[in-house]
């Protein structure tokens, strides 16, 4: 990803990726587990639900989430990176309803009604805004009528009066990508897109937010 959006930090690769659960837990002096434990139980996965992850990483999230299914649920990855996708499979492999697959989400994807849950975590604010827009098309292709779309992101805030702990890592460790992400009106964007019935859990006193949509009906999206 990092050639076609130069500047995006979205791909991780080499050392980065084959430590960067630890590195998650150094920048955010070791809250991270708690942080999407808590995250992971506010979207009230059923056990038979069926979950595709874009943008996976190393499964970190998704054994969590796959202590909320069944036998007859369904975990599904979605990676670009070797590194990260080797880390989901060992991470995973005594899970025989989880699978990671190595396809790009920013382009169309063979999944159309099939999943109860789609969730997107710290992915969409690494691409420009209309890769973005492309890569929530292909949630709500593939969620089944009603599914819902979680969004694991940075909320909507002004940079310039964010706090220095905050605008710090933003100048030195994120992209302009993520400068631009935090200026739209997510809930705005998601309703143009066959989406309503919002909720949000907000973490990191609100500069972070678990958002969720649910696909409109047919009938009430045109």
């Amino acid at each position: 990803m990092s050639n076609r959006y130069p500047g995006s930090r979205i791909e991780v690769r080499g050392w980065e990726a084959r430590y960067y659960d630890l590195l998650m837990n150094i920048i955010t002096f070791w809250r991270f587990p708690s942080f999407i434990k808590e995250v992971i139980s506010s979207m009230k996965i059923h056990p038979k639900d069926k979950i595709v992850d874009f943008g996976c990483g190393t499964g970190r999230n998704d054994l969590l989430m796959l202590e909320y299914l069944s036998p007859q649920g369904e975990l599904v990855g979605l990676d670009i990176s070797e590194e990260m996708i080797a880390q989901f499979r060992s991470r995973c492999t005594s899970h025989p309803n989880a699978r990671v697959l190595r396809m790009r989400i920013d382009e169309p994807l063979p999944f159309e009604e099939e999943f109860d849950k789609v969730f997107v975590s710290f992915v969409l604010h690494g691409f420009p805004q209309q890769i973005r827009e492309i890569i929530v098309i292909n949630a709500h292709r593939a969620l089944k009528p009603h599914g819902e779309l979680f969004l694991l992101d940075y909320n909507e805030f002004s940079l310039r009066d964010a706090p220095p702990y905050l605008r710090l890592p933003f100048k030195h460790l994120e992209c302009s990508y993520a400068t631009d992400f935090i200026t739209h009106n997510w809930h705005a964007l998601l309703a143009q897109k066959g989406f309503d019935d919002f909720n949000q859990h907000l973490f990191l006193k609100g500069y972070v937010r678990l958002l969720r949509a649910r696909k409109m009906s047919l009938d009430k999206w045109r």
